[in-house]
């Protein structure tokens, strides 16, 4: 339907469904950050479990859709792409926060769960791509491990959050996650829900539109799905995740911009194992090709860099981003100019 449109009317397409999102963004973070303080959970978890959910699921709904199709490329690029661009947004979103380095002022054990988690869970398709092709009802086993392996992660997320066996040192530049006041006319906390819920929604119906257009332009401009999904669909599909992470550093709301970024990675693996159930013809893993293997191996890289950076707190950097925040800098340009290379 889409390719019987033209390119203009595509590309208008797409740009306002990424405008959408982005706009959304900006309303899940108020919302997500009210959240917190009423349930009690924290920003890290709400950042890790809802926004990280919600920001994602335009991007869930472009990889599920893409591998129903067929176009394997497209949806594992954009899943995998995603998650280097993201954390990338973490170096960006520190330029806005000038009291100190983010990674130091953010310091929460829960979200050095989440980045052990987002780092054990990016290991699986390498190993699921490297083993057998062995599928029960056209699903490989390792996206069932993936869905076991996000669990049990925010369960232990969830007991580090309240028994804690350490704790960050204190530092003037530390803010520490505390309930704020409200103001009289704050809106009831089911009406919270309702506002999320449509924000989803609307999140949601951008993320089919971003696929179904990408997959059309793809074909009018000639590009290979593997480069419409790295560097178009994936920065489309996380504008959500740049937009919050924005706007929770300028709220203050530290935990929640580390936690939304961190969470909305480990949910992204996980696009692997739901579109492996949308694709028929087999193992996704193994109609993966040595490019998205790279994005994985990237993941891995940036993800790592994130957790050394949250352990050393470095205080000040260069242009007041941590050591970390310049090396995923540089690796994801790399990896964005490896990916043009290739073609």
């Amino acid at each position: 339907m889409f390719i019987e449109l033209g390119l203009f009317p595509n590309i208008l397409i797409f740009a306002a469904a990424a405008l959408v999102i982005g706009l959304a963004g900006i309303a899940l973070t108020r919302r997500a950050d009210v959240l917190a303080d009423r349930t009690g959970l924290g920003e890290a978890i709400v950042g890790a479990v809802l926004l990280g959910i919600a920001t994602s699921l335009s991007g869930t709904v472009t990889s599920v859709v893409s591998a129903f199709e067929g176009a394997v490329s497209l949806s594992t690029s954009n899943a995998l792409g995603g998650i280097a661009v993201q954390t990338a947004f973490l170096a960006v979103a520190d330029i806005f926060y000038r009291r100190a380095n983010l990674e130091h002022a953010a310091a929460d054990a829960t979200n050095l769960v989440q980045v052990a988690l987002l780092i054990l869970m990016l290991s699986v398709p390498l190993v699921a791509w490297s083993a057998p092709d062995v599928t029960v009802w056209a699903i490989h086993p390792a996206s069932i491990l993936l869905f076991a392996i996000y669990l049990g992660g925010l369960r232990l997320s969830e007991t580090v959050r309240h028994r804690p066996m350490w704790k960050p040192e204190q530092t003037p530049e530390t803010r520490t996650d505390r309930p704020e006041a409200e103001s009289e006319n704050a809106p009831s906390t089911a009406m919270l829900a309702f506002q999320l819920s449509l924000l989803i929604a609307a999140v949601g119906v951008a993320g089919w539109l971003i696929a179904e257009t990408a997959r059309a332009l793809s074909t009018q401009t000639g590009m290979s799905q593997a480069i419409m999904g790295t560097l178009f669909t994936s920065v489309a599909t996380s504008l959500p995740e740049l937009v919050t992470t924005v706007a929770a550093v300028r709220r203050g709301a530290l935990q929640l911009a580390v936690g939304g970024i961190v969470g909305g990675n480990t949910y992204d693996v996980l696009f692997l194992a739901f579109s492996d159930t949308a694709y028929r013809d087999g193992s996704l893993y193994h109609a993966m090709d040595e490019r998205q293997i790279f994005l994985v191996a990237t993941g891995l890289v940036v993800s790592a860099l994130l957790l050394l950076g949250l352990l050393r707190r470095e205080k000040r950097g260069i242009g007041n981003i941590g050591f970390e925040g310049i090396l995923i800098l540089t690796v994801y340009a790399g990896a964005v100019a490896v990916q043009i290379a290739q073609g």
